[in-house]
């Protein structure tokens, strides 16, 4: 997608979130595949009442749809009317946070509790990122002894606003700085921080304890 703007790029991005194909967007929304196209391709920001349509299709809100609250704090609203607290498997943990993004590693760090964002992807089971060589999670995160890696806790988690609902996974393991020689075995996971700079230092958690929950409505 080139030359569009945020609209557009918003309707692209839950639908991808959903996963659903112009089509289904179009058929939910009771408009035309071309015209959702058109919408996710060119400037500009239609009606008040296609906005809507397109926030229900999308399963978000209009305010949201046009930006508006992007920087306001997820969570805010009220809980829903009969909210279920679900206990997740492992293998459901593992499933919801197979596809990467961003998740947090929270450490005992030389200044005290320490958590940060990363990007991250699953590799063969493991978690992986990428830092930087002399930052706080690349010193903070050596013991100094042959053989011992520290132990830390990395989260992720999902929000659905319109529906009050979302998860959340908690995986606890060692981080494991990848030496030079292993670092072809991990590359190809595709991690790219967003931050940039030389984040060339590659770091892997192993998965000792993995548990995770889910909110959702009856």
């Amino acid at each position: 997608m080139t030359g569009n703007g945020d609209f557009g790029r918003r309707i692209h991005h839950h639908r991808e979130r959903l996963g659903l194909t112009l089509e289904q967007v179009a058929d939910r929304a009771g408009m035309s595949a071309g015209y959702v196209q058109h919408l996710e391709t060119h400037l500009g920001t239609p009606d008040s009442g296609t906005v809507t349509r397109l926030a229900t299709a999308l399963e978000t809100t209009p305010q949201n749809l046009l930006g508006g609250g992007h920087d306001r704090p997820p969570g805010q609203g009220t809980a829903a009317d009969e909210p279920v607290l679900e206990v997740l498997e492992t293998e459901e943990c593992l499933r919801l946070v197979g596809s990467g993004g961003i998740g947090r590693v929270a450490f005992s760090g030389s200044h005290g509790p320490t958590v940060l964002p990363v990007n991250y992807r699953l590799h063969d089971g493991d978690v992986v990122f990428r830092t930087a060589r002399g930052g706080a999670m690349d010193e903070d995160l050596r013991s100094g002894l042959e053989g011992v890696d520290i132990g830390i806790a990395f989260q992720v988690d999902r929000i659905d606003e319109v529906r009050r609902a979302g998860w959340s996974v908690l995986i606890r393991g060692a981080a494991h700085h990848v030496p030079d020689e292993e670092v072809a075995k991990v590359s190809d996971a595709g991690v790219t921080p967003w931050a940039g700079g030389e984040r060339h230092l590659y770091v892997r958690v192993i998965p000792q304890q993995v548990t995770g929950r889910r909110i959702h409505g009856l």
